[in-house]
């Protein structure tokens, strides 16, 4: 399968930052997801590679009566689902957002592969290390998981809902995360944790629907919504965020909710992709202890992906 990308993208720079994928050992330019299919009557594993200087995802879908809908949903995962053809005019309004685009090669949110994985991702890794909440998926998806067998690599899916509910043990989850993986469950099952349902709702509904959820408060419903529904124009509110807007629009204070609302004007609609630049430089700038360069300072240069307007052929 083949999709072109609408806007700059760099397949191989979003893995610096989102990495976790696995890369066949044959094509190392490849990575790999697998998930349940919405819709819950499939699973599959999708291969995709992006050949350098091209605007062209290419790809595979493994996985009986997946196809079409598995492609999507894996382009979906990346944030290329969407037009990103006027992303590099908001760096135009905006030079702090400009400075950002250029240091990270326009870097787009990664989301988990569905709302309903998302769910799951965060009541497993409640109170833990986020590296051990991987762990742990990654042993229920080895345990009850559907295999896939693609080139180079061995791929199991995190288990589909109706699969995920017939569980009465999972290992690394007490009785009560198992309860609200069940609930979770069913709720996919009824079509509320549809990425498309999620999309489509008024934000703030969108969260006071999925809060409905046992053990799904504020930050949990928030994360859900933009980092498995995806949503291209919401401004999450969270703590590195908002840092990072204090420190590189050289704020006297943390950010007001009208602070938020008129920095972030300019990047519609743009928001939550620029909210992703700047809560990864936010990041990188405490993991280095605060030392390194401001992006304000980094040079600008050309995007490494032409956009979906250019004349270079698709692989």
């Amino acid at each position: 399968m083949q999709t072109r990308i609408a806007g700059p993208y760099d397949m191989a720079r979003q893995n610096e930052y989102f990495g976790g994928w696995v890369r066949p050992a044959d094509d190392p330019r490849s990575i790999v997801m697998a998930f349940p299919v919405e819709g819950w009557t499939h699973s599959a594993a999708v291969v995709l590679r992006q050949h350098a200087g091209t605007a062209t995802v290419s790809g595979e879908v493994y996985g009986s009566g997946a196809g079409e809908a598995a492609w999507r949903q894996a382009l979906a995962a990346l944030s290329l689902d969407e037009d990103g053809s006027g992303f590099p005019r908001v760096g135009e309004a905006d030079p702090v957002i400009g400075a950002l685009q250029a240091e990270h090669a326009y870097l787009r949110p990664v989301l988990f592969h569905s709302p309903y994985e998302a769910a799951c991702a965060f009541v497993i890794a409640h109170r833990m290390r986020i590296e051990q909440g991987r762990a742990i998926r990654a042993r229920i998806a080895a345990l009850c998981g559907e295999p896939f067998e693609v080139p180079g690599a061995t791929v199991h899916a995190f288990p589909s809902p109706q699969v995920l509910r017939r569980q009465a043990s999972l290992p690394g989850v007490d009785a009560e995360k198992l309860s609200r993986l069940h609930g979770i469950a069913d709720a996919a099952l009824d079509g509320r944790l549809d990425r498309a349902r999620l999309r489509a709702m008024p934000v703030a509904e969108a969260y006071a629907d999925v809060k409905r959820l046992r053990g799904i408060g504020d930050f949990f419903a928030t994360a859900i919504v933009l980092r498995g529904a995806g949503r291209t124009d919401a401004l999450p509110d969270e703590p590195i965020t908002r840092a990072g807007i204090r420190r590189l629009y050289a704020l006297p204070h943390d950010p007001s909710p009208a602070d938020l609302a008129r920095i972030s004007a300019p990047w519609a609609p743009y928001r939550m992709w620029c909210s992703v630049l700047i809560h990864a430089t936010q990041r990188r700038w405490r993991a280095a202890g605060g030392a390194q360069r401001s992006p304000q300072s980094a040079p600008r240069h050309r995007p490494p992906v032409r956009t979906s307007s250019s004349s270079h052929s698709s692989t």
